[in-house]
């Protein structure tokens, strides 16, 4: 089994990098939803508060405190589907 593997990724190293590609495009998809979930649940978090009549400052700075962390989301998570694009680009050159 271990044989038929090894032949088959030298024979076609293309799929190899495209098995590559794939662990960095999962990773950055799921970076993406995640902070898109985590976006969405702050904002519910806040409206219900609003209509509560609260006005705490420390959800206040937790929500600039999520805000920073999806924003951080956001950029790994694209930048994971950008090298994925470039790798899986690289392997149409073999």
């Amino acid at each position: 089994m271990s044989l038929q593997l090894i032949s088959l990724l030298a024979a076609h190293p293309a799929k190899l990098i495209n098995v590559l590609a794939l662990v960095f495009a999962c990773p950055g998809s799921w970076l993406l939803h995640i902070a898109r979930r985590r976006e969405q649940l702050a904002r519910a978090s806040l409206a219900a508060q609003a209509e509560r009549g609260s006005r705490d400052n420390r959800m206040h700075l937790l929500s600039i405190e999520t805000l920073r962390m999806n924003r951080f989301f956001y950029a790994f998570g694209f930048a994971c589907l950008g090298l994925a694009l470039l790798v899986s680009w690289i392997s149409t050159r073999f």
